[in-house]
This record gives C-alpha cells, structure tokens and sequence, in this order.
C-alpha cells in the first residue's frame, strides 16, 4: 500500500472486509487518504467502490478490520458522529426547499446561531458560485447547478472530508467535463479531502492526486494517475486505465504493456535497438485530432495504434500491411498474476 504524501492522514482502513452472504464487498481492504488531497477508488460496477464509501461514512459496517478517521477508532461509530459528508448520485436535494434553505439544512439541524448559519451559508454558495441563485428551487436549476447545490449542502458543516458517490455520472458529456473542472476547482480552494467513487477513467486521472484500483472487493494498486497509467501492477490495471497491447515476454507467460500511442507505424522495418511486428490494418477510426488503428499479426495477435493523422503512413487504408515498432523503454513489464 502507497503512503499518502507529507499530510497526516484523515481516511485510514485497517484490513477492512464487508461481505453480503457468499459475496464480497471489499476484501482485506487497506488505504490512507491525507489531508486536503483529492483520491478516487476507481473500478468496474460491483468492485467495491460504493461498498467502501459507505463503510467510510457509517451507513455499512465492517465484519473485520478498522476504520479510523482523522486518527480515531470510529469503526462503530453511527453516520452522524463521523467528521465526513457524503454526496449521493442523485443529489437528494429538498424539491421544496429554496438552494439557501437546501444549504442552510445541515446547520439548523445543529441549532447555530442564525448569524452564523447565514455566515455559513454565504460563504459556501460563493465557493459554488450560487448566490444569484440562492432563493430558487432545485426544479428551476440544471443539472450541473442541482449538482453544486449538493456539494454546497455537505460543504458548509466543514467535514474533514467530503465522500463523493459518482457525482457526475448524471450529467450529459459536456457538462461532466465543465463539473470536473468545477469539483476540482472547489476542492482547492475548501482545502478538504475529496474522496471520489467513479468508473470513469478519465474522470479519475484528470482530477485525483492519488488514486487505487478496485478489482473484485480487493486493491490491486494505489498511486499517483501518471504511475498507475505508465507503470500499472497487473493486467487489470493496465486495461483499466486506457486501451493496451499486451505482448507475450518469453516462455515462462509474462506480458509486457505497450501503450497504443508508443506504437508507430511505419512501411520500413525495426532500425536498431527498436522492436517490431508486422501487421495487417483490420480497423480505422478517426477520432478528431487522432486516428485508432487496429491491427492483426500473423501469430493472430491484435494491437492498437493511436496517433495523429499526420503521423500515420500516407493513404493508410484497411488490408494494408506494414510494420509496427516500438521503443523497448516504452513498455512495461507486468507483474505475474498470483497462482
């Protein structure tokens, strides 16, 4: 398990296991999560991502292990008594309520001071940039608004952390790219841990500082974006985090990764000190400001290329034969999967 960096840790799970009758929610689960960093639990559906979250903010309990929270035991503690807030998918916004009264809920119920609570609530629509917005109701706002609105209302009680359960996973393409900016707009300028629950590569590497891959209730790696994608631990990680070539090494059935975008195309053979294959194009697709190519070798390999259409061979067309090469030092060999 990698140590978060420099900061005192406010998320920590000893050894966590959460079973449902034969199958297992998370299984011997440990990580540390600093203070005011932005980490993300990352996996296909049915990993073990919600399952963590909600062990974290005391809507499940653990059959074994420890969950500590800002260095203090809180395994048994109810939701309420944890310094963390959670943010569901649906925003679970009150549909009667005004956004100012939507946000101004958490402190009432704590029977603040109203000086304070209008402190409170000021401040925090201003970090979301609602305050035009304070007196509508939450049918009158977009998505990306309802989803600010959400964030503001666990914002304001100032938890340790605030727990994220696919926050954006709602929205259309477009206003998911404008929230993520925005989420990690707001978390710098609150300066609280962010722990994010999501499927979304792109959304994890974009906005974490640290994240782990979850992989059937267990951690199979935990490091920063660039270390997971360029040196990923096993094969799952690999393909998790972007399209992959794994090629054979050897004879004792090691694999080594090779990133689609190190793969170059070309009609003339390996030069020296580089690898290469010859392959048969079976696949074009253009992406915009690149092309995937996918290709077939003769031992019925298959390998993808991405690169600019300024990069690629002239006239490239399906059918087409040619060589694919590669820098050695640009791949990455794969750990053995355990027997």
């Amino acid at each position: 398990m990698a140590d978060p960096p420099g900061a005192a840790e406010v998320i920590a799970l000893r050894q966590v296991s959460r079973r449902f009758g034969e199958m297992a929610g998370v299984e011997a689960l440990s990580l540390s999560i600093a203070a005011g960093e932005f980490f993300s639990l990352l996996g296909p559906s049915g990993c073990g991502k919600t399952t963590t979250l909600r062990l974290i903010a005391g809507f499940e309990r653990p059959q074994s292990g420890r969950i500590l929270l800002q260095g203090r035991d809180l395994t048994d503690a109810p939701p309420h008594r944890r310094p963390v807030n959670l943010v569901f998918q649906n925003y679970a916004l009150f549909p009667h309520l005004s956004v100012w009264d939507n946000v101004a809920f958490g402190p009432r119920s704590q029977r603040l001071a109203e000086a304070e609570i209008r402190r409170r609530v000021g401040q925090t629509l201003e970090v979301v940039r609602l305050s035009e917005l304070a007196r509508r109701r939450p049918h009158q706002l977009s998505g990306g608004q309802q989803q600010r609105v959400a964030l503001a209302r666990a914002l304001v009680n100032a938890p340790a952390a605030l727990l994220l359960d696919e926050p954006l996973a709602a929205l259309d393409p477009d206003l998911r790219r404008t929230m993520r900016s925005e989420l990690k707009r707001i978390q710098r300028e609150v300066g609280i841990t962010f722990l994010l629950v999501t499927h979304d590569r792109e959304e994890a590497l974009s906005l974490s500082d640290r994240l782990a891959v979850l992989h059937q209730g267990r951690l199979e790696q935990v490091g920063s974006p660039r270390q997971l994608y360029d040196r990923p631990r096993s094969a799952v990680v690999a393909t998790f985090l972007g399209a992959a070539n794994l090629l054979p090494e050897g004879l004792a059935g090691g694999v080594r990764l090779l990133r689609p975008e190190r793969l170059r195309l070309s009609a003339n053979p390996p030069e020296a000190g580089e690898r290469g294959l010859r392959a048969r194009v079976r696949e074009l697709a253009f992406q915009g400001a690149t092309v995937e190519v996918r290709l077939r070798c003769a031992d019925d390999l298959s390998l993808i290329a991405i690169d600019t259409t300024a990069g690629l061979p002239e006239h490239l067309r399906v059918g087409e034969e040619l060589w694919c090469r590669w820098d050695p030092a640009d791949s990455h060999l794969l750990e053995s999967p355990s027997p």
